[in-house]
């Protein structure tokens, strides 16, 4: 009984106790702020770039630094990713050599840039190059002369951006005015394409919402008349800028979350009706181009949808679109379907990653057929070129002799030319039918020659990771 009574008063003495420390604790807590507390011990949201603080915003403009290059001659342009027309094609290309000397082809200048894999656009006897400065901490849109790559001028802006397998890696776009960028951290900046007057500059990742992607932004912009179409991924899926003003005129709904990929936006035409297509991670969609229906969404599918989406989709005749991706995706080809004016995507077939796939550049359509670099993880023809017909019968492979790692490809000429890791430059026909070979030359370092190549009036800019190097290919 004296043992029952004891834990009844033991028991009812800590209810009390517990009982005074509740109401001391309601006080201390109406007098100390209790709430403001409690928000502070939680765990920071992060920020819409989760490497940019607010402490660290940029100031886009920077400064312009004058050089004492001056510009080419060359009326020829290379004027944006993929070139003028959006293909990976120079149709403009005078006669290139089908066969070099023991030294290669004859270099006309080189340049060092920083660690990267950015590649330049060509305008009005200009270069164009998007560089980050390790020194001075900072993106630098430089402007070199296409004759003997001189300095002209450079903006750059201060932004902090750690080594990631390099820093920049995205193609200007320009015009006989401007001249647009994006940086590895989102930044897009807007100058004048002769003199680098500063006209505006956009955060997507603090300003839109954008998530800066896993090895920075690859995103490279598109110039389209007088609108700047961009994909951010975040409160807006694409957005059209006025290129003049850098105000935003459209935004196209992004209900699903889709995310930033390393892919760009490319134009396309299908049923009398244009629009921009775009590979997200989560999804690809097109996007009216015109009209009052500007910036919505005609058509989407999730049926692409993966972690890592770098090239860019390639649009083919009779409304195909063709999309490819490293990291064991593959391959897969979609048809767009018109009914009664809806639009609408379904999938025609999808190829494994052994027989037509890509880690970093975009196919190539030329005759009819597709050109591309196979990835690490194809197996026995890893790095091998392939050329694939449109239904997806492979025509031949280079071999195992001729592989070309990540390096990028283009044709011009009626020729294919094609750099490797190892920094060897070959040449070849662009056949549908068989590989056959002309020249090889090692041009640059072997170090991650990854960059898109640019191409005006027979003369190739090339680059490894350090060096960018103005190559003369045309025929004597």
């Amino acid at each position: 009984m004296n043992q029952r009574l004891t834990t009844i008063l033991i028991a009812a003495a800590c209810a009390v106790v517990g009982a005074i420390c509740l109401v001391w604790w309601f006080a201390y807590s109406a007098g100390r702020g209790f709430d403001a507390r409690l928000e502070r011990s939680l765990p920071e949201l992060p920020a819409a770039s989760p490497l940019l603080s607010p402490a660290e915003a940029v100031n886009i403009e920077g400064e312009l630094l004058a050089g004492d290059g001056q510009p080419s001659a060359i009326e020829a342009a290379w004027p944006r990713f993929r070139g003028t027309n959006f293909d990976n094609i120079a149709w403009d290309s005078v006669p290139l050599a089908e066969t070099w000397g023991p030294d290669g082809p004859p270099a006309l200048w080189s340049v060092p840039l920083g660690d990267g894999y950015a590649g330049p656009a060509v305008m009005l006897g200009r270069v164009y190059v998007l560089d980050y400065d390790e020194e001075k901490e900072g993106d630098a849109l430089r402007c070199l002369s296409l004759d003997d790559g001189r300095e002209i001028w450079r903006r750059w802006y201060k932004v902090r951006v750690k080594r990631n397998h390099g820093m920049s890696r995205t193609v200007p776009a320009v015009t006989e005015q401007f001249v647009v960028t994006i940086g590895p951290r989102c930044h897009v900046l807007c100058v004048d394409a002769k003199t680098g007057y500063f006209r505006w500059g956009l955060d997507l990742a603090s300003d839109f919402g954008a998530k800066v992607p896993m090895w920075y932004t690859a995103q490279c912009p598109l110039i389209d008349g007088d609108v700047v179409v961009l994909a951010p991924g975040g409160s807006a899926l694409l957005m059209g800028v006025d290129v003049r003003t850098g105000q935003v005129l459209w935004r196209t709904p992004n209900p699903h979350g889709w995310v930033m990929s390393h892919a760009s936006v490319t134009p396309m035409s299908f049923a009398g009706r244009r629009m921009y297509v775009y590979a997200a991670v989560g999804g690809m969609a097109g996007v009216a181009a015109d009209g009052a229906e500007r910036g919505a969404i005609l058509w989407e599918t999730a049926e692409w949808n993966h972690a890592v989406v770098a090239p860019t989709p390639v649009p083919l005749p009779d409304g195909r679109i063709f999309v490819t991706a490293g990291y064991g995706v593959g391959s897969r080809m979609f048809q767009l379907v018109e009914t009664n004016g809806t639009l609408a995507v379904k999938s025609l077939y999808t190829l494994d990653r052994k027989v037509f796939a890509c880690e970093q550049h975009t196919p190539v359509f030329y005759r009819d057929r597709l050109f591309t670099v196979l990835p690490s993880d194809a197996g026995a023809f890893k790095q091998q070129l392939v050329c694939l017909a449109l239904d997806g019968t492979v025509q031949w492979r280079s071999g195992e002799e001729h592989r070309y790692g990540l390096g990028p490809f283009m044709v011009a000429d009626d020729k294919l030319l094609v750099l490797g890791d190892d920094g060897v430059l070959s040449i070849l026909k662009a056949s549908p039918a068989e590989f056959a070979l002309l020249a090889q030359a090692k041009v640059v370092s072997p170090k991650e020659s990854w960059a898109p190549m640019a191409l005006a009036d027979g003369r190739l800019l090339v680059r490894d990771n350090e060096h960018m190097v103005c190559l003369d290919l045309r025929r004597r």
